[in-house]
């Protein structure tokens, strides 16, 4: 519970009540206001503003039910409770339609339950508080945009991307799987001068080594077997705006060369055709893996790294800045509350703690994952531990506590091992085991076919 005092009016016509619960409410440690009747309480909420109000249901000329439904018109999250020596199941059901946060009758002498219920009050208020303060927090030091972060490491690459956007050069962004390299290709061309021209992608590891290269250059009709119609590719597409290739080091190596010249000469053809065309086109670069390891390995070709790499941009997992996970958690309710048409709040302390100390393997994307799950499936208005996912609540589900067999002698027999052991783990999810996993779906469909496995 917060340490910080809270505010608490009692409206009652007896004096005596009023009195001698005041006296127990300051040994509680509430800073107590006291009101005879609902046209005084008005008077008092507008001036001071309590936190929680405390009121009698039968008093003269107004009674608590009426005082109720102005308290909740004027601030509809201050709890309100309400006690009465002349309860009824009806007027307890009215009073928690009308937004009443409990209904108690006279005398009180059940004080656990007042206490409970007001502890339970101020832990809401608490709730409410640090939510309003990450929302302003979004708003003023958020970050740019939808990119969401506060810590050092994130305002240093936001201050990279501002400072490279407007000068028109290429940028090699890398970083673990879902650590937001489109977005940060986004941010870049939205701050660019060709924000109002075209953001096109395209994911090297996504599209077989067939068609990649129509999907890049494009291809007149009757270029090759399927080619019924003519199509630009991705620089035509993009000309006067920003093209990102993703997963540049899963390009073929054979178009890696023609991909290079298309570069130098700013001048594309399609396949099958005879004519060059122009473009002008910006070109972001990005990979989940270390380029430099990647040109050793033979898969990405040092002249196009290079060619490409003007700028280069490291985003940090999300491991990396824990700090962060309040604010993007908070960004991400606010974006899924408008999407699925609810109000959820926030999170609890104790849903928070579990999100924070977990590892995110599959880092923000896993994290905006995860929100969204537990937004749908929480019941009030905040996500509770048990709307998070079992392997987030109990770490021997998670993954990397799979014990390998005794057979599992080299790192491939470990690794097909860990992939099969998350597939069944995940119940065949192959998008699942990706997302556990921190690899693309593409990934599990093609280590399957090396293990000569039916996808």
């Amino acid at each position: 519970m917060t340490a910080r005092k809270r505010k608490l009016l009692v409206v009652d016509d007896d004096q005596g009540i009023r009195a001698s619960l005041s006296l127990l409410l300051q040994n509680w440690g509430f800073e107590v206001l006291q009101a005879c009747d609902a046209a005084e309480a008005t008077s008092i909420v507008e001036r001071q503003d309590p936190d929680i109000v405390i009121t009698d249901v039968v008093m003269p000329e107004i009674s608590g039910l009426e005082l109720l439904r102005t308290l909740k018109a004027g601030d509809p999250h201050r709890p309100v409770l309400l006690i009465t020596a002349q309860g009824s199941i009806d007027m307890a059901v009215e009073a928690m339609k009308q937004g009443a946060r409990d209904f108690l009758t006279k005398p009180l002498t059940d004080l656990p339950k007042l206490k409970a219920l007001l502890d339970d009050a101020e832990r809401e208020l608490e709730l409410r508080r640090k939510a309003k303060r990450l929302n302003v927090r979004i708003e003023t030091e958020g970050g740019l945009g939808d990119f969401v972060g506060a810590s050092k490491s994130m305002r240093d690459v936001f201050e990279l991307i501002e400072s490279v956007a407007g000068r028109d050069v290429s940028v090699m962004i890398t970083g673990e799987s879902g650590t937001g390299k489109e977005m940060a290709a986004q941010s870049i061309h939205r701050l660019s001068r060709r924000e109002s021209k075209p953001f096109v992608a395209i994911n090297a590891a996504a599209i077989p080594e067939s068609l990649i290269e129509s999907e890049l250059f494009g291809h007149e009709r009757g270029a090759f077997t399927g080619a019924v119609a003519t199509r630009q590719g991705c620089f035509e597409q993009a000309n006067g705006g920003t093209l990102l290739i993703d997963e540049i080091a899963e390009m073929p190596l054979s178009l890696q060369p023609k991909l290079l010249r298309v570069l130098g000469d700013g001048r594309v053809r399609r396949l099958g055709g005879n004519h060059e065309f122009e473009f002008d086109v910006r070109v972001i670069a990005a990979t989940n893996r270390d380029p430099v390891k990647s040109i050793e390995e033979g898969k990405l070709r040092e002249d196009l790294f290079y060619r490409l790499n003007v700028v280069p941009l490291a985003l940090p997992t999300l491991r990396d800045r824990p700090d962060d996970i309040p604010l993007l958690v908070q960004h991400f309710i606010t974006e899924f509350n408008r999407k699925h048409h609810i109000t959820i709040e926030g999170v609890t302390d104790e849903a928070m703690a579990l999100l924070k100390v977990y590892p995110w393997p599959g880092n923000v994307r896993e994290l905006r994952n995860v929100i969204e799950r537990s937004v749908v499936l929480a019941k009030g208005d905040w996500i509770e531990e048990t709307n998070l996912p079992p392997y987030l609540r109990n770490p021997a589900l998670r993954p990397e506590k799979v014990v390998f067999s005794v057979g599992a002698t080299t790192v491939a027999d470990a690794e097909r091992e860990l992939i099969l052991k998350t597939l069944e783990h995940a119940g065949n999810n192959k998008a699942e085991a990706a997302r556990q996993l921190g690899v693309d779906v593409k990934t599990i469909y093609n280590k399957l076919k090396t293990y000569g496995i039916e996808a």
